[in-house]
């Protein structure tokens, strides 16, 4: 058996940290706060997430793979409309519009589905 000693197990413990940062990067995608709502399309779901200033959206396949279409929009009331559209293979977003105190209204679609959540975060 290897002992990796005090310094060569802590080494171990900063590259196993390394590697593991960007899973929880990648669960939000970019997205900063607390996930608030999250709505459910054929393979994929639109994720709102709230911070004490911003309110962030994301359309995430839920099978990644080949390229398909994704959308995603955030209205802040009053404002108008932020979003990111294309051929993606994993999400579409994030999109981020600043909501202190404003209600928001987000869109998402994957390939033919589509949905709205009405106005939220009132």
């Amino acid at each position: 058996m290897v002992s990796l000693g005090v310094f060569g197990g802590a080494l171990w413990l900063a590259v196993g940290g390394v590697f593991a940062a960007p899973a929880a990067s990648a669960a939000t995608g970019g997205c900063a706060g607390e996930l608030v709502k999250a709505m459910p399309l054929p393979g994929a779901e639109v994720r709102v997430f709230k911070s004490r200033t911003q309110v962030c959206a994301m359309t995430v396949a839920l099978w990644p793979g080949e390229r398909r279409h994704m959308a995603v929009s955030v209205q802040p009331r009053g404002g108008v409309p932020v979003g990111d559209a294309g051929q993606f293979t994993r999400y579409a977003g994030p999109v981020t519009v600043g909501a202190i105190s404003r209600c928001v209204y987000v869109r998402g679609e994957m390939a033919a589905g589509s949905v709205e959540s009405g106005w939220i975060l009132c």
